[in-house]
């Protein structure tokens, strides 16, 4: 079974960037929907982006046109770069892998969750 395993969080300053990386620890994504999830100070885990194996991508709306996310099916690895972060960006970022192969943004979609990453973004 698969165990992401993020990396890759930490301080920046509003409108800096940051990469974050997410990492098939066994087994690989293969075949997995992946998926972005962040939790900031508030109860809500809401998507960030959705990943399918091959298509397109899809952005919530507060991320779109600054966020963009990759993956390498190769390397069974997941990518998420940050642009122009703001303060409310702050929050523990998840990878995640799907419970099928067509997994939408929903948090119950996804069997297979990371420990999570925190990124700050503070002046």
């Amino acid at each position: 079974q698969v165990q992401p395993v993020e990396s890759g969080g930490g301080l920046v300053q509003p409108g800096g960037s940051l990469t974050l990386s997410c990492t098939a620890a066994r087994h690989t994504f293969n075949g997995y929907t992946l998926a972005w999830f962040r939790q900031g100070p508030g109860p809500v885990r809401e998507f960030v982006a959705i990943v399918p194996y091959t298509g397109n991508i899809t952005y919530s709306d507060s991320v779109k046109g600054r966020f963009t996310a990759s993956r390498d099916n190769a390397k069974s690895t997941l990518s998420l770069r940050m642009n122009s972060l703001k303060p409310e960006d702050t929050a523990v970022y998840y990878c995640a892998a799907g419970s099928s192969w067509n997994a939408g943004p929903a948090r119950h979609e996804y069997r297979y969750w990371g420990q999570g990453t925190q990124v700050t973004v503070s002046s």
